[in-house]
């Protein structure tokens, strides 16, 4: 009801005259509901004038609303009007929610244009950092290449110095041993030239009486010949003259000169048969540095050990070795075919042990022989280097005295590089390839009487030959964190717990968590063989030993394992150090990744 205090009528107001209610009075300017003082609707004026005060508007009001009273549909004006407000509300109340809708779905919208934004921004931060992390990465790559040029060419300096040094005092040391050398002459052609001039003095104020003495020594010498001349001439004439004359004597000479020579030549022929047969039955060959076969001196030294060896069952080739799982399988494998092989005697196979050393190549080998039945025998390849010619003679040696073996032989060569390279490269020597050609000639057929297994930590130096004569290849690895736990928890019983629980040796165990321990050791101890995880048993038990009361204490563990981990580490930074020399090789095998991570593991000692 806007329009009767001068307001203008709303668009959706309905016609009272419809109502049966009169119509509000036309303005001023004749058309009802218009605005105050009659202005218009011109666009230049301001918007307060339409709402000015007008007096006229109010009486219209007031005979309006006593109008309305009197009207018979008032009350049906007043429920038309209330619900129209009711319907503007309803109006309004939409709106208002659509309204907040729209700024949600606008506040939703802004979020995730933020967070795409910020999306954006991550990955362009990391790619930033990715970018930073390789050019810093470069750099200190470029960094440490220059560093080791820098101390290459102090090396070469310090070294062209020190030969040059060392050309000087050469040189020196030659002139003064030359310098000698010619005064000492000098000093002996003079004494030797006044010797010579004093004899000669002296044979000259004698020579009467000399040549008096030597013509008569002469003449004694010469009678006293032609009378033994006489003397067993005829000696020697009567006898040839009794025995020419005596055909008996004859004969017996004759036969006894022949069976003296028989007997000569089958004693000496005999004596060597024999001593070959003792060498190769009972005697153990040079190259040989450990073995199980027993020999007659062995058994007659050790009864005992030879009685237990002929009465011991055999028991399980990986008893006391801890590899990884498809590894143990895999030699469980090869030591029932080696066994069932040496039962159905069949042909043994040859097999290449390579890998880092300290991984169980050699005790592996001791309990695959074991295992099957089979004497085992250890040589080196370092030791037929320095044999020289006799290399070839003690090669067919060894392999006949493996071939004489009953039981089967497995020959173990550990270190088989040193010997077996390439016969093209010019650092093998003539007698070391005449010896190589001897172990070739040895191994050229599969042998029913010994196995070969070969164990090396660079193979690819192996000659094709022998890379021929290899049937299986097993490459044994560092133990992983699984095994190396393992290997604690059976070293600490082994040289800790048991002694200690023996009660025999000095030697007791703080309280500490044992099974934690081992745990936390294992994880510090990536990149360490099984001989170093072993020796850390041993540095335990001796740290105790050392000990004023005896007592292995937690602390005392750590240290040991903590300088266990930083020689292994030295170690590998003296191998990296060799392996960047020029010319130079390393024969010892380390991952990088183990190496990598050996330096975080570092904990101070104490």
């Amino acid at each position: 009801m806007s329009w009767i205090f001068g307001v203008n009528k709303p668009q959706n107001v309905p016609d009272l005259s419809s109502l049966g209610l009169p119509a509000p009075p036309p303005d001023d300017d004749g058309k009802g509901g218009g605005k105050v003082g009659g202005g218009g609707s011109s666009s230049d004026k301001s918007k307060m004038e339409a709402y000015r005060f007008d007096s006229g508007a109010l009486e219209r009001a007031a005979k309006a609303a006593k109008d309305l009273e009197k009207s018979p549909h008032a009350k049906e004006a007043l429920e038309l009007s209330q619900m129209q407000e009711r319907t503007r509300q309803v109006d309004m109340q939409k709106q208002m929610k659509e309204f907040e809708a729209q700024a949600e779905q606008l506040k939703i919208e802004q979020s995730r244009v933020m967070q795409e934004e910020r999306r954006k921004t991550m990955a362009e931060e990391t790619k930033q950092n990715q970018l930073r992390a390789e050019y810093q990465d470069k750099l200190a790559r470029r960094r440490y290449e220059d560093q080791l040029a820098q101390q290459a060419r102090m090396n070469e300096d310090n070294l062209r110095k020190q030969e040059e040094s060392v050309q000087k005092q050469e040189s020196m040391r030659r002139s003064t041993v030359e310098h000698e050398a010619e005064l000492r002459h000098k000093n002996e052609m003079l004494r030797v030239e006044a010797e010579l001039k004093g004899k000669a003095k002296v044979d000259r104020e004698n020579q009467d009486l000399n040549l008096e003495q030597i013509r008569v020594k002469a003449r004694e010498h010469r009678e006293t010949i032609m009378e033994s001349i006489k003397t067993a001439g005829s000696v020697l004439g009567t006898g040839f003259q009794a025995f020419i004359s005596d055909w008996d004597k004859i004969s017996a000479t004759a036969a006894g000169l022949t069976m003296l020579a028989v007997g000569v030549y089958t004693a000496k022929f005999g004596t060597g048969v024999a001593a070959r047969f003792i060498e190769a039955r009972l005697g153990k060959p040079s190259l040989v540095r450990e073995t199980s076969r027993l020999t007659a001196i062995e058994a007659v030294k050790h009864p005992v050990t030879t009685v237990k060896r002929l009465w011991t069952n055999p028991q399980d080739a990986l008893q006391g070795i801890i590899l990884e799982p498809r590894l143990e399988q895999r030699l469980r494998d090869i030591a029932i075919t080696t066994r069932h092989t040496k039962k159905n005697k069949g042909y043994h196979r040859n097999i290449l042990f390579h890998g880092p050393p300290g991984t169980g190549k050699t005790m592996f080998a001791k309990s695959l022989a074991t295992h099957s039945g089979m004497d085992y025998a250890i040589m080196t390849g370092g030791d037929v280097a320095p044999m020289g010619r006799d290399g070839v003679t003690a090669m067919h040696k060894m392999f006949d005295w493996a071939n004489s073996s009953r039981r089967g032989l497995l020959l173990f060569v550990d270190e088989a590089d040193a010997f077996l390279r390439k016969r093209s490269t010019e650092q093998i020597s003539e007698d070391l390839r005449a010896t190589l050609n001897a172990f070739l000639y040895k191994t050229g057929e599969q042998s029913q009487k010994f196995m070969l297994v070969l164990a090396s930590n660079q193979p690819e130096q192996f000659d094709w030959a022998i890379n021929d004569r290899v049937d299986e290849i097993v490459d044994f690895v560092l133990p992983g964190k699984e095994e190396r736990e393992r290997m604690v928890r059976l070293y600490f019983e082994k040289f800790v717990l048991q002694p200690a629980t023996e009660g025999k040796k000095r030697l007791k165990v703080a309280q500490f968590d044992y099974s934690a321990k081992c745990t936390e050791i294992a994880a510090r101890c990536e990149g360490l063989s099984g001989r170093e995880v072993s020796k850390l048993g041993v540095a335990w038990q001796a740290s105790a030993y050392a000990s004023e009361d005896g007592i292995l204490t937690e602390q005392m563990v750590d240290d040991r394992v903590s300088d266990a981990i930083e020689q292994h580490a030295k170690k590998v930074t003296w191998q990296k150090e060799d392996s960047l020399r020029p010319g130079q090789q390393t024969d010892t095998y380390v991952s990088p990744k183990q190496a990598a991570s050996l330096h975080p593991n570092l904990k101070p000692s104490t």
